[in-house]
């Protein structure tokens, strides 16, 4: 059997149940900065994952992976890419499709961007860690708002870098604003608008004011738009609509469909295009070729794309509708993306503990907030409602008769 560190000398097993001792003194040396926390989702899904080869039927409220496949322009633009050879692009990524994001930005904000700042990457996750190693020296401290997406700050760790948690409030939509940062020592900002675990969003005037904090203090300011795309009122703002002065980076996972692919993309000021464009040649070489060419395909699939908004404003409406429910009353407004948040501290103290008792005993698999919040998220669970509608009404009414029954 194998031997898992939860960073703290403690090891998790299985998965999300028996705390044990660690595996010191075994084998070659580890670094102290690779020992990251686990990335608790993947170990719900994984554990869903047993127990359906098990025989049961599980609903996937767990994870943020749309249910409908790439659009149909993508897979037939890889079927015909097939046929030729398929070699390493330029770091960069297809000019081409740097040129189809640029538009993108005219398109959804009416930003004329220059497709040079375009950098394609192997997913959002490798645009993170471009920018974090272009942007950042070795214990530089980064500020980012809990609860927020946990492999921030496992990232961070990883590069020797310091994460700062910065505790948001109801109040504030679970969003930070600038009197939060007052006081913080910090050389860089991560926001994400639309949130996750959250949904909630920024205005226009909230983004700027938080842009224009970093500015005056010299912080680098990074924004996570990878949801963007996916709002059911107002749309999201992009950071490029108020200064050219950030770190945008985005994704065609989520609103395009594509997890798998692992493709995603960031815009840089355009001094910084050749530093990130040296990391990338010696960290990646290039994005996955195949997947540019699907992306390609995908970016004009708008009427297919639109559609799976539709499902998902549906689906948001059954959760917002079925959740109460189910007892589960106290929840962020989910502005965009595909999840809602809930403060479960009326229901448990420990939400790992309520997620694994639903995961078994409702057959619904849910992640608890510590990946989000490692101070506060005991009592909160965030739900995902990125799969078909069949499933999200069924995983519905299994909630709510395991919680009434509880």
């Amino acid at each position: 059997m194998g031997c898992e560190e939860d960073g703290t000398g403690l090891t998790i097993w299985p998965r999300l149940g028996f705390m044990g001792r660690d595996c010191k003194g075994r084998g070659m040396k580890r670094s102290s900065r690779g020992q990251v926390d686990p990335f608790i989702v993947m170990d719900v899904m994984e554990e869903a994952r047993g127990l359906e080869a098990a025989g049961r039927s599980i609903i996937h409220m767990e994870v943020g992976q749309p249910g409908t496949p790439a659009p149909k322009a993508a897979r037939d633009a890889v079927a015909r890419a097939l046929e030729r050879p398929l070699g390493y692009t330029v770091a960069l990524g297809l000019p081409d499709l740097r040129r189809g994001i640029a538009g993108l930005y005219q398109r959804w904000y009416g930003v004329d961007l220059n497709p040079d700042r375009v950098v394609v990457t192997a997913g959002s996750s490798s645009a993170f860690l471009l920018a974090f190693s272009a942007l950042f020296d070795a214990g530089d401290k980064v500020g980012l708002g809990e609860p927020g997406y946990p492999s921030y700050r496992q990232i961070l760790r990883a590069l020797s870098l310091q994460p700062v948690g910065i505790p948001t409030r109801v109040e504030n939509r679970l969003q930070p604003v600038p009197s939060d940062l007052d006081g913080v020592d910090m050389q860089g900002l991560i926001v994400a608008s639309p949130g996750n675990p959250t949904g909630t969003m920024l205005s226009h005037d909230a983004l700027k004011a938080l842009m224009d904090h970093a500015a005056a203090r010299d912080i680098s300011f990074v924004s996570d738009e990878i949801y963007h795309g996916l709002h059911y009122g107002d749309r999201a703002v992009s950071a490029l609509e108020i200064s050219d002065e950030a770190y945008v980076i985005n994704s065609f996972s989520k609103y395009f469909s594509m997890t798998g692919w692992r493709l995603g993309w960031m815009v840089v000021p355009e001094d910084h295009i050749r530093t990130v464009e040296r990391l990338a040649q010696n960290m990646f070489i290039c994005p996955p070729h195949i997947s540019q060419i699907a992306a390609l395909g995908a970016l004009d699939s708008i009427d297919e794309l639109e559609a799976n908004r539709a499902v998902y404003a549906e689906n948001r409406r059954l959760m917002l509708e079925g959740l109460p429910k189910a007892g589960f009353t106290k929840i962020a407004p989910p502005d965009g993306a595909f999840y809602v948040y809930a403060d479960v501290s009326d229901l448990t103290e420990n939400s790992l503990d309520l997620a694994r008792d639903i995961l078994h005993g409702a057959g619904v698999a849910v992640t608890p907030g510590m990946d989000f919040d490692p101070v506060r998220g005991g009592q909160t669970l965030r739900f995902s409602y990125a799969r078909a509608t069949a499933d999200i009404v069924e995983g519905l009414e299994r909630l709510r008769a395991f919680m009434t029954g509880r």
